[in-house]
């Protein structure tokens, strides 16, 4: 059967398209266009359906990671390699969540729904409070040395400054749905390998991360029900998806790279088969929930959420003032358990 996207129509498209894969490595760059290309002409024809299942009502939650003054570049030493790709991930936090911030502000004028005016305040609200614990981690990694985060956090500035400048509403609208729409598939994956991934690695830094991406779990809905009510459009949905993808994933890559390079481990062989073997493990992993995301009739509300987060969610809601400093020893528990309550 044919492929009933007109891809020779839609030349501007493409030139994004091309800009945004110009990020990537070459490798990545090729399996992510073939895959995409096939994958849309078969999505685009047909759906698939899966369990409805809803996350708890969004709340506003001030937490307070206190990190260790010996904290060092590799928070999980069993891990360096993973435990950089989170460094530079976490560089993107304080431009990206404001960008996001105010796209859902800009949104909020253009909506009447009671419902989702409460909706866009909660993931405001969220947001603001989760950017500024990346920067307080943050401001820990350019103390201890790594000469590569001034320059990735001025890159990461101009980069989101650029997009809130000159992309359209509608851009800014898809790139935010399809972060989310990246970040929830990244925190199943986060959580579901939790013990492989932080076990005994430092507690606040790993509650740093899973307590970000429960939020993510806990707000899957709110820019995607925005992005449909606005919008809707399901091309230019997978362009944000992809888009975002790119930027991030390239962005994380310049800056892992560089923190591994200063410590002399970029080259080091066992080093870079540590990374393959884990990128590898990342991808496979994703893989089947970025399928996902590409069906026409995807909503994120059919996404399951984890017994853990939904554990997380209920230990906060009981005052557990643990959470910030889960026993990273103990992840492979069913619920979260925390150093005070251990």
């Amino acid at each position: 059967m044919a492929c009933p996207i007109n891809w020779a129509r839609r030349s501007a498209g493409n030139n994004r398209v091309r800009a945004g894969l110009a990020l990537m490595p070459p490798l990545y760059r090729g399996l992510l266009t073939k895959a995409t290309t096939s994958l849309l002409c078969i999505l685009s024809i047909r759906g698939i359906r899966t369990m409805s299942t809803t996350s708890p009502r969004m709340i506003v939650r001030r937490m307070a990671f206190r990190f260790a003054a010996t904290l060092g570049g590799h928070w999980n030493p069993q891990r360096p390699q993973f435990s950089h790709i989170v460094n530079a991930a976490s560089l993107a936090m304080p431009y990206l969540e404001p960008y996001l911030i105010d796209t859902m502000r800009q949104a909020r004028a253009r909506i009447s729904d009671p419902r989702l005016l409460a909706d866009i305040d909660l993931y405001i609200g969220q947001e603001a409070a989760h950017y500024r614990q990346h920067q307080q981690f943050n401001r820990r990694l350019a103390d201890m040395g790594y000469t590569a985060v001034p320059a990735m956090e001025a890159r990461l500035k101009a980069d989101y400054a650029g997009f809130a400048k000159r992309r359209s509403f509608t851009f800014n609208l898809a790139y935010a749905e399809g972060f989310e729409a990246m970040a929830l598939a990244i925190g199943h994956m986060l959580i579901e390998d939790r013990e492989h991934l932080f076990g005994r690695a430092d507690p606040a830094v790993a509650s740093l991360i899973l307590w970000h991406f429960v939020k993510e779990i806990e707000h899957k809905s709110a820019t995607y029900d925005v992005f449909k009510a606005l919008d809707g459009r399901y091309l230019w949905r997978i362009w944000g998806l992809i888009f975002a993808t790119v930027h991030i994933m390239a962005r994380t890559r310049q800056g892992y790279a560089a923190m591994l390079h200063q410590e002399g481990l970029w080259w080091h062989w066992r080093s870079r088969l540590a990374t393959w073997r884990l990128l590898a493990h990342i991808f496979r992993r994703l893989t089947p929930r970025f399928l996902a995301v590409l069906r026409p009739g995807y909503d994120p509300r059919q996404v399951p959420d984890p017994a853990w987060a939904q554990a997380w969610w209920r230990q906060h809601h009981q005052g557990d003032p643990g959470l910030a400093t889960l026993d990273t020893h103990r992840l492979a528990h069913a619920e979260p358990i925390c150093i005070a309550a251990a």
